[in-house]
């Protein structure tokens, strides 16, 4: 029975001992390897004093080694929090800190970060797979985790309401926050899109994000679950769009789960039309809108695939899903959908009562695969929820995400924007993501971003959009102003158009607004 994350992989090695379960690069690793390494790095792990509990930090790049570490952590009883080592070293000794990890596992190629980790006053004790980098750290290589001969471990008395994983947030609006998640919700989740999507043994699945971003887990988790193949995208290929491109041709992908950004890149990248992607089954994004007009775009690129537009944020995982039937008319965002199995959603108003269909409210989310809270931080978990009393003592908690929505007659969602991105401008509440919504409906515009800044009269906001356009040069500011004239209303017109070539990203490839604000107000 699988009740623990870990046990989908012995399950699959029993039945697909020869099948390949992960290959990033030149690297490949059956199910049999990933089985027996898994359990040699548990057992190395328990050796070296990590308990029941304990967190352990993963600190590598894109590799095959990323899924021994995910599963040896979590064999050994241990929890497993995903570092970002191009980070700067105080973010990644901050969760460090926080985390209470005194055991990292990482491989060779990481010295010169890990070195500056160190210096950055990081609490680190030992490390498994990574190099040595001053006296008193403890290193063990991987060819002796690999050498030994693994035995059986006695079960650590885990439960699958545990705490399996702790992703951290990218603090681009103040300190990390640790989201934590039980094997229960991380099964659930692949449970959930293996069920809806009929996923099984002889899939392909194509990962793009690195290990500390929600969307990778649908190759980690899920592709054992059915014993099928995750394919990791090295660094290398997420760089340049045309070598993902060649990837998923390469290794018939059939199920790909990406940020829409990829997508994008990949069809500016100038080579798409010379790609045979019609292995693809299936095309989920999540994380940010994909535009209509890219969408368009990608339907012919990828003849066979069903799309779908994935909804949730990292304390919820997906929770809803929109299947698109066909290439979307107009510029009008494309659905969030509905709730997919084992969930439930509420749309309340500012005083917490239920809105009726076609009112905007914010989402909250009831579902197998939220979040257990945040670490550390009791006062912000218990906020996060909305409680509703049913029945005695019989409680019902939901996740408030934040987000606006609006829902149809059907049950279909329409996502609004974050609450947060609700601007007072002039008098008037102007919704940012409306704006970039109609910017990106322009064929001259490539990507957009509004933001409202300090610095007008008596303190007041002014609005400010940035674009990246298709080629330099092809639309003026004046003639975006006159565009967005024709279709906001005047006080939502931004007061200026600054032109960019390219957006400073966040760990998850999300703009990054807090730095562009800095940037703009410097």
């Amino acid at each position: 029975m699988i009740h623990l994350l870990q046990h989908a992989v012995f399950a699959a090695a029993a039945r697909y001992p020869r099948r390949e379960a992960f290959v990033c690069g030149t690297e490949r690793m059956t199910y049999a390897e990933l089985s027996r390494k898994v359990r040699q790095l548990a057992q190395t792990l328990r050796a070296q004093g990590v308990e029941p509990g304990d967190r352990v930090g993963i600190y590598l790049n894109r590799c095959v080694e990323t899924a021994v570490a995910i599963y040896g952590i979590l064999h050994a009883g241990g929890v497993y929090v995903p570092l970002n080592p191009k980070a700067p070293a105080t973010q990644n000794a901050y969760v460090i800190e926080d985390c209470g990890i005194d055991v990292l596992v990482s491989h060779p190629s990481q010295k010169r970060s890990l070195k500056a980790l160190m210096g950055a006053g990081s609490r680190v004790q030992k490390i498994i797979g990574g190099a040595k980098t001053d006296g008193r750290v403890r290193v063990t290589g991987w060819e002796t985790v690999f050498a030994d001969t693994p035995e059986g471990i006695a079960p650590g008395r885990r439960v699958e309401t545990d705490l399996a994983y702790i992703i951290y947030t990218s603090g681009s609006t103040g300190k990390p926050k640790g989201i934590m998640h039980s094997h229960a919700s991380g099964l659930a989740f692949a449970r959930n899109a293996a069920a809806r999507y009929d996923l099984s043994f002889e899939d392909r699945f194509g990962n793009h994000a690195p290990i500390y971003f929600d969307i990778s887990q649908l190759a980690y988790f899920a592709a054992p679950l059915v014993g099928g193949t995750a394919v990791i995208a090295t660094d290398a290929e997420t760089i340049f769009p045309a070598s993902l491109g060649r990837l998923m041709e390469r290794e018939r992908i059939t199920v790909w789960y990406s940020v829409p950004l990829a997508l994008v890149q990949l069809l500016n990248s100038g080579t798409a039309d010379t790609l045979v992607l019609d292995k693809v089954r299936y095309l989920f994004y999540a994380g940010e809108a994909l535009a209509p007009k890219y969408a368009r775009q990608l339907f012919p690129l990828f003849p066979g695939a069903q799309f779908g537009n994935w909804y949730g944020p990292a304390e919820t995982n997906v929770c809803t899903c929109y299947d698109l039937p066909g290439p979307p008319e107009g510029e009008a965002p494309i659905p969030i959908g509905d709730v997919w199995q084992n969930t439930d959603r509420l749309i309340v108003g500012a005083d917490d009562e239920e809105v009726s269909p076609g009112e905007t409210g914010e989402l909250l989310i009831r579902t197998t695969t939220q979040m257990l809270g945040y670490w550390n931080l009791p006062g912000r978990s218990a906020k996060a929820w909305f409680v509703r009393r049913v029945a005695g003592d019989l409680e019902q908690r939901f996740y408030r995400t934040g987000d606006l929505v609006r829902e149809e007659e059907n049950g279909c969602l329409h996502f609004l924007g974050r609450a947060d991105h609700q601007v007072k401008i002039r008098g008037y509440r102007v919704e940012l993501s409306a704006v970039e919504r109609l910017l990106l409906a322009s064929p001259a515009v490539r990507e957009a971003c509004a933001l409202a800044l300090s610095g007008g009269k008596d303190g007041a906001l002014q609005l400010t959009a940035l674009v990246i356009l298709q080629a330099p040069g092809i639309m003026t500011e004046k003639e975006l102003l006159a565009y967005l004239r024709d279709e906001l209303p005047w006080y939502a017109v931004p007061e200026t158009i600054l032109f960019r070539g390219h957006f400073p990203r966040t760990a998850t490839d999300k703009i990054d607004r807090s730095k562009l604000k800095s940037e703009l107000v410097a």
